[in-house]
């Protein structure tokens, strides 16, 4: 070592050549984890008791005809001509409460109709009060128009719009 004016000591830079490095490198060892043993079973407790194959019931090949499956219990049956499937909701502005429809083809929708709504979770009924159509009020929309409507519940994306028929 040398030393400076102030008293300190300076180290002397040693050059390793890369052969040499390689050699100082320590080996990583792997831990293995112990295997937990597993307790021998009891002689009795090694077979579970189960319960006997029987044969499944007979059934008579020319039975009682099947009943024809009914309308889904989450929506009750109501005819056909009093509603008209006229549209899908598209969008739902929660905070104004305003839904977004996409009529379909030669569907139109007034001020004053009624209108069902009903979905996965969103069942009802309502008098159109509130049209808009590009930021300005409107009386009538066609299928072709991109427009809102004021709802009174919360409805979601896909939800079906039925008119109600008077």
């Amino acid at each position: 070592m040398t030393t400076t004016k102030k008293g300190k000591a300076k180290r002397k830079k040693i050059l390793v050549s890369k052969a040499t490095r390689r050699k100082t490198v320590r080996r990583v060892r792997t831990i293995r984890k112990k295997v937990a043993k597993k307790t021998p079973l009891r002689p009795a407790a090694r077979k579970k008791a189960r319960p006997a194959k029987t044969a499944g019931k007979a059934r008579s090949i020319g039975g009682p005809a099947r009943e024809a499956v009914g309308p889904s219990p989450s929506r009750p049956a109501t005819p056909a001509s009093l509603e008209q499937r006229i549209g899908v909701v598209t969008h739902y502005y929660g905070h104004l409460s305003v839904v977004a429809l996409q009529l379909a083809p030669g569907a139109t929708l007034r001020v004053g109709d009624v209108i069902h709504i009903w979905g996965h979770t969103t069942d009802f009924t309502q008098k159109v009060e509130s049209l808009e159509a590009n930021h300005a009020p409107v009386t009538e929309v066609g299928s072709k128009d991109d427009f809102g409507l004021k709802v009174i519940e919360h409805a979601r994306e896909h939800d079906v719009v039925f008119k109600v028929q008077s």
